[in-house]
């Protein structure tokens, strides 16, 4: 039988080993928590450090029309201020993540508590105990590794610098720094930025349900991801809706009224959709070259992927749009007429029978897969082998768009290939065969050295020994041996004889010049064949130079930024502008643009009318390089240029038929764009505007086509003459 004392001493003991227990667990946390303070699990923030904290920002890139068009980072971070956060979004934050955020300094010890008592007595779930504080912590120190030890070390880490930053920033600051750095998935920080990714908007506009769905996004952002599982965002935006009408945030009638509307994404990933990625790349490259300058004159360094600089560029997105839909609209019509054509020729037979005849190629090749495979639609997964995904890639066609302003060379539109995330390649500055679209070039240098555009030109076929038994031919096969035919002409309906006749009768060293000042790749002079477009050229190239004409001579360079300004808004630098480069005189270019508007009305690039009925005062000049390997077309205002080029990888992959003339594959490009530039009522006012040439110039191409040679000829012209003059003083007595 036990003894009553018996008892009194085993409690007694039993109490004396748990004050001993509790002791000791006492002193070793307390030992513990001083290791961890004094730094010798890794040094701690001072309050200086913790006072200067500052997370890095992305720099953003605007369009003209204010649209948000790239970013650059290295992580994905806007950050914003005070008054830019609606209190629907503070309310959400602090109803699931720290529902006693104002009451506690930094460390919740009832949720410590609840923490305890449920997870590890009950061995139930009860979320996490941490503290808003102790959260934003982990975002701007993170977590390091100590082995068994990990969880414990960080978590003291955390309860210490919270209550360290408790001390120095408000409540109010405290929750700005966290939303301006907590992750949203997808390598996106702060909700401003995750505002932008997920609708399309920003902080300040975010609706109710919109900030529900982001704050329910930080429990597990790859698990409530709205884009990839949207039911189960919908389920964690709800139960965020519940917690801020428990919380007196929401009435019982609005949280009703939220859960039930649908998920409304506006998803938008700049790395993935990329409307202006060629643009983009390009502005970050001079965007560099700036900030050295910068550097150099100030002293000051600034990052574009830390410090939150603004950059303020030249595109048009509506253009841009414009561009990118007309391209995806062709290239629809025009890929599956190429294929049939490649298909017809046994082309397509004979590179599948020559793949299989390399050295590395065995059954593996021809094995098929899921693999995903861009078209013009887009990604899309595919069940095919990698002999076809190659030739899928090799057989693509491709074009190019750039719109600029020729007054100071501001880039409206640029779209340098299909798809900048898929295919980076920049074929904007990709020299291909320039073909007919030279030749403009080749009749101005010869205004310039005194050749008049009355000039009749010979139109006979010859050989010519000398170079190689070379016999230019015109496009259509046809020649006029007994007749002459007059210098516009030639030039608006893209004759070739007439062309190298003009060649010759210049000189290949004045022609040179000409491209030097244009800034072409040089040639050697010597290369008659030069003159019908031999020469390779890039889209960036010919758009200046046909911009010299719309800009009575003068050649700019491009303009693709007018503005970076700091995070604050302090202007780092503005564009200034410079004085272009004169090339050709203001009769020369006049009268290259009277003949090219004869070209769009009368020439080659009448489709340009007949098919898109434009009614604006256009210039322009197609053009069709050998084996329909490379098609352009470029036209002009006094106020806009568009070039477009359309083509494959290589020269190899072409049309056999005229569905790889200019005027059938990079023309349409062109007349899309400018067809919905001249239906905006708010565009065509500042685009399209009459050319101001006077009626010398004009009269001065209203020769007869055609000119007969010898004596016959002779007679006829002088009986013309006698008649026409007779016809003019006539309607002067008259008037």
């Amino acid at each position: 039988m036990i003894e009553k004392e018996d008892v009194k001493r085993f409690i007694e003991k039993g109490v004396k080993y748990i004050a001993i227990a509790l002791v000791t667990i006492s002193c070793f946390i307390a030992l513990f928590f001083i290791l961890v303070y004094t730094g010798v699990f890794g040094k701690l923030p001072n309050k200086q450090q913790l006072q200067s904290i500052s997370t890095n920002q992305a720099s953003l890139v605007f369009s003209s029309d204010k649209i948000l068009i790239g970013k650059f980072f290295e992580k994905n971070r806007t950050n914003i201020s005070w008054q830019e956060l609606p209190e629907h979004v503070k309310n959400a934050l602090i109803a699931t993540e720290d529902k006693r955020f104002f009451q506690h300094n930094g460390i919740d010890t009832q949720s410590y508590l609840r923490v305890f008592i449920k997870s590890i007595l009950l061995q139930k779930s009860s979320g996490g105990g941490s503290t808003i504080t102790q959260q934003l912590v982990k975002n701007l120190y993170g977590r390091d590794a100590y082995g068994i030890l990990s969880m414990p070390v960080n978590k003291t880490k955390e309860i210490i610098i919270a209550s360290r930053l408790e001390t120095i920033y408000s409540k109010e600051e405290l929750l700005l720094l966290y939303l301006n750095s907590v992750p949203f998935g997808e390598n996106v920080f702060g909700i401003e930025a995750a505002a932008n990714r997920y609708f399309n908007t920003t902080t300040n506009k975010l609706t109710i349900q919109e900030a529900a769905v982001l704050i329910g996004l930080l429990k597990a952002t790859t698990n409530f991801s709205p884009r990839l599982y949207p039911e189960k965002s919908i389920k964690r935006r709800n139960l965020v809706l519940h917690l801020m009408g428990n919380e007196g945030y929401l009435s019982k009638k609005q949280v009703d009224s939220i859960v039930k509307l649908p998920l409304k994404l506006k998803y938008e990933n700049f790395e993935v959709s990329a409307p202006a990625g060629y643009f983009v790349y390009q502005v970050e490259k001079q965007s560099a070259e700036i900030l050295k300058k910068v550097e150099a004159s100030t002293g000051k360094t600034y990052h574009l992927e830390q410090d939150g600089l603004k950059i303020y560029t030249t595109l048009n997105m509506e253009i841009q749009k414009y561009a990118l839909a007309a391209v995806k609209n062709h290239l629809k019509k025009m890929q599956p007429k190429l294929d049939d054509e490649l298909s017809s020729t046994n082309f397509r037979k004979k590179w599948y029978q020559n793949q299989e005849k390399r050295e590395n190629f065995n059954e593996n090749d021809l094995t098929k897969r899921n693999v995903e495979i861009y078209d013009i639609e887009g990604v899309n997964i595919k069940n095919i082998s990698k002999l076809d995904s190659l030739w899928h890639y090799y057989k693509m066609l491709h074009a190019a768009v750039l719109i600029t302003n020729p007054k100071n060379g501001a880039v409206w539109g640029y779209v340098g290939g299909n798809n900048y995330s898929v295919l980076p390649f920049n074929l904007v500055q990709s020299h291909r065969q320039i073909a007919s679209t030279f030749k403009p070039i080749l009749y101005a240098t010869a205004l310039e050295n005194g050749f008049e555009p009355t000039l009749y030109l010979e139109n006979e076929e010859k050989e010519y020994l000398e170079y190689e038994n070379w016999k230019p031919q015109n496009f259509d096969h046809q020649s006029t041996p007994d007749q002459k035919v007059a210098f516009w002409y030639a030039l608006a309906n893209s004759m070739n004889i007439p062309t190298v006749d003009l060649y010759f009768n210049l000189g290949g060293e004045k022609l040179l010049n000409t491209t030097k000042k244009l800034g072409f790749t040089t040639f050697p002079t010597n290369q008659p064949s030069v003159a019908l477009g031999t020469l390779d050229v890039s889209l960036e190239e010919i758009v200046k130079a046909y911009g010299t004409f719309a800009n009575k001579g003068d050649l700019n360079e491009l303009l693709l930024i007018e503005k970076i300004t700091d995070k604050n808004g302090v202007v780092l630098y503005e564009n200034e502008a410079v004085k272009p480069q004169p090339v050709f005189t203001e009769n020369t270019s006049e009268t290259i643009t009277a003949i090219l508007q004869k070209a769009i009305n009368e020439g080659t690039g009448t489709k340009i009318r007949n098919q898109f009925k434009l009614k604006a005062a256009l210039a322009g000049k197609t053009g069709t390089a050998q084996n329909y390997s490379n098609a352009w077309f470029v036209a002009y205002t006094p106020n806009l240029v568009v070039g477009t080029w359309v083509g494959a990888s290589t020269p190899n992959v072409h049309f056999y038929s005229g569905n790889g003339a200019g005027a059938s594959l990079a023309l349409p490009i062109a007349g899309e764009i400018l067809k919905k530039i001249e239906g905006n009522t708010t565009l065509n006012t500042s685009y399209f505007v009459p050319f101001q040439i006077s009626d010398d110039v004009y009269n001065a191409i209203t020769t007869e086509p055609y000119q007969e040679k010898g004596i016959d000829g002779f007679f006829k012209r002088l009986f013309n003459f006698k008649r026409n003059k007779d016809k003019a003083e006539r309607r002067t007595r008259r008037n």
